[in-house]
């Protein structure tokens, strides 16, 4: 059974930081992820466009050189994928922890092997699970949590849920590949913290009725020709072919807990840890990247959370 000093779980921009800061400071690492690299980044939306600059989303003080003045996810991914191979970072992909137990060390049980490891690190982020909307229907084929690529719904009747960049990216290129896109959003208007130079587009094609959008109303029921929305006026049905539930993400907290890391009682369900050095309630165990927000998704980016690989590798060579 190999054993390393730091077993980092989560193969994304800041499991990549972590090892890199790992190898910088001298100690044996292992980086594993269940899926693909930078996984999370893999399964965004194809035309995707980063709302940070490329220098907010740098690792390893390797320049990212962006085409344009706002990275692609392309070019997210090539960077990344560059970044693994310069610094040859030991990592394992599509290898599943399965379970953790702590004894005088931490011992890692994968789906293709068994380690033990001084420390471990959690990086994984939050964009596996979807937040479900639990309503009839919300099984059927014709429903999606995650959207790639607007051309599958060309000349279809496309409802799409919610109103955040990944709705909004959604509605305007389905409308723009011939698609009868209706938007419901439980809201009175378009969200504040969707892209500056995306919201007037959103709002004008709205206005103009390019695309339907109704306010203050949520989805009540899915069938398969149909939707039955909610809204001030009424019940409504509507003929409909595809809905994308874009309705956000959220990290697996059972994984969290069978970590056993304490979770805050209260809906947000922030994880226990050291803002100072990430460590949690488990001595070893630390958090790092988005996962420290709970369903506060929106508090940690990879430009924000860069420097939880210094904190925690300078907590850990400091011990």
């Amino acid at each position: 059974m190999k054993n390393y000093d730091i077993m980092i779980i989560g193969a994304g921009p800041i499991g990549l930081a972590c090892g890199i800061k790992a190898k910088e400071a001298g100690l044996s690492y292992l980086i594993l992820d269940k899926g693909c690299l930078v996984n999370s980044l893999y399964n965004y939306p194809q035309n995707m466009t980063f709302f940070s600059t490329s220098e907010k989303l740098e690792i390893g003080g390797v320049p990212f050189v962006s085409n344009n003045p706002k990275p692609t996810r392309a070019e997210a991914l090539e960077y990344y994928r560059r970044i693994a191979l310069k610094f040859e970072l030991n990592i394992h992909l599509f290898e599943e922890v399965i379970s953790v137990k702590q004894d005088e060390c931490f011992e890692i049980k994968t789906s293709k092997g068994k380690y033990q490891s001084k420390n471990v690190i959690l990086s994984t982020g939050f964009y596996d699970l979807p937040a479900l909307m639990n309503i009839p229907g919300e099984e059927l084929p014709k429903v999606s949590h995650y959207y790639k690529d607007p051309h599958y719904y060309a000349m279809q009747k496309v409802v799409v849920i919610g109103a955040s960049n990944s709705s909004v990216d959604a509605a305007l290129e389905c409308y723009r590949k011939g698609a009868e896109v209706t938007m419901i959003i439980r809201g009175d208007q378009i969200g504040e913290r969707v892209k500056y130079w995306v919201r007037p587009d959103i709002i004008n094609r709205i206005k103009e009725g390019s695309i339907k959008a109704f306010f203050n109303s949520e989805l009540k029921e899915i069938q398969p020709d149909v939707v039955v929305i909610d809204t001030p006026k009424g019940e409504i049905v509507l003929e409909n072919d595809f809905v994308l539930a874009l309705t956000g993400y959220q990290p697996n907290f059972e994984f969290l807990k069978k970590m056993g890391v304490d979770l805050s009682e209260d809906e947000k369900k922030y994880p226990q840890h050291n803002p100072e050095t990430m460590e949690t309630n488990q001595k070893g165990m630390y958090l790092a990247g988005v996962v420290c927000g709970g369903m506060d998704t929106h508090l940690w980016f990879i430009e924000n959370s860069r420097e939880h690989a210094d904190k925690i590798i300078g907590n850990i060579a400091k011990n």
